[in-house]
């Protein structure tokens, strides 16, 4: 049906009979965010709240919390889709398979009603469904690859490979904090940070290898690197308690700990709370420290960044990913296909998958 009346909408703006607006106003949006407790969501959620609001004339909308449970999140769409929804924006609740993300693009191809996920990946086969799906995200390998140029080019800097290569072994003992298991920016992080910063490192004589206080999961791909983390699941209260129980067995001061990688800004500003528990990275003149990385440059992240406790962080662009979002329901609002326009956003070759560039961010802006 909405394709339709797109059609009869083109054949009447070429015969200048209407305005490219639909001609009932506003339409209804429903945004599905998988758990307003975290922090970078919670920021895209606050910048499309923000530019939705700014065109009541074009957007009635609703918010959802999906509060990490998939079921409840289907159960909103089922119901939103009930009150007549006219575009889906879900950040899924389940990554890594195909069926909750299926279920929701099969009840809204039932109700002829388009659908954009974002932030939390999903595959080709579900946005190559049909024309009514496109996901607006990142690249999920390029955090991780960007976190390692970070980390290089800090223990490269003159003197932090000697200064924090605490036993003199030509090794930079690193504890990993990853975010959810089956997730594909949870999985490049992890992988790829350590690996383009030991590439990068090479040179040196030095690389990261992974400390004793990680866990190891034989699940995982055995690289040298994938298997071995500590599961934050992206919480801060988890990373604060699992860097505690490291504490009480290793060391931040003899070789055992030397760095600190998070897969997002919380789970490294919970360990960071914990070796503040020690005497670390306090932002004190003269306090101990140990280099912490994270990702997604929270307004939280930026701060300690500024202040001495955190290292850097890798920007996840969350007005840009709320901005790219706001286009695409332009274009169901207008009538339009849903990647109308986009020839200027970086999209997918093969599918319809918007990507907004990272960025390091190392001090300043907030």
């Amino acid at each position: 049906m909405r394709k339709i009346i797109a059609m009869l909408m083109t054949a009447l703006l070429m015969l200048g009979a209407v305005a490219p607006a639909l001609a009932d106003g506003p339409i209804q949006v429903d945004v599905f965010f998988y758990d307003y407790s975290d922090t970078y969501i919670g920021s895209v959620r606050a910048s499309l709240e923000e530019q939705l609001a700014a065109s009541p004339d074009l957007y009635a909308f609703n918010f959802y919390d999906g509060a990490s449970d998939q079921g409840k999140q289907s159960q909103q769409v089922d119901t939103a889709l009930t009150r007549g929804s006219d575009l889906l924006i879900v950040n899924i609740v389940t990554t890594g398979s195909d069926e909750a993300a299926q279920n929701i693009v099969d009840a809204a191809a039932a109700a002829d009603v388009p659908v954009v996920f974002f932030n939390r990946e999903v595959s080709d086969a579900i946005v190559n469904f049909s024309d009514d799906v496109a996901f607006v995200g990142t690249d999920a390998d390029e955090a991780g690859y960007m976190q390692g140029q970070m980390i290089a080019e800090y223990l490269l800097a003159e003197g932090n490979l000697e200064k924090y290569d605490l036993n003199g072994d030509k090794q930079i003992a690193y504890l990993m904090f990853r975010g959810e298991l089956g997730n594909a920016e949870a999985f490049g992080r992890t992988k790829y940070s350590v690996q383009q910063a030991n590439e990068l490192l090479a040179e040196s004589g030095y690389k990261l290898v992974p400390s004793a206080a990680n866990q190891t999961d034989n699940t995982q791909e055995a690289d040298g690197i994938s298997p071995y983390y500590l599961y934050g699941n992206w919480s801060a209260a988890t990373a604060k308690n699992l860097m505690d129980t490291a504490l009480t067995t290793y060391a931040l001061d003899n070789g055992d700990i030397e760095l600190i990688i998070a897969n997002n800004d919380d789970q490294a500003l919970g360990a960071i709370e914990s070796v503040n528990e020690q005497g670390y990275n306090t932002g004190a003149e003269g306090s101990a420290y140990i280099p912490v990385f994270g990702v997604d440059a929270t307004v939280v992240a930026q701060d300690a960044i500024n202040t001495g406790k955190m290292t850097g962080t890798i920007k996840q662009d969350a007005v840009g990913m709320a901005s790219g979002l706001v286009f695409l329901a332009q274009n169901i609002q207008k009538g339009a296909e849903l990647l109308d326009g986009t020839e200027n956003f970086n999209v997918d070759e093969d599918v319809a998958k918007i990507r907004i560039p990272y960025a390091i961010f190392t001090g300043a802006a907030e």
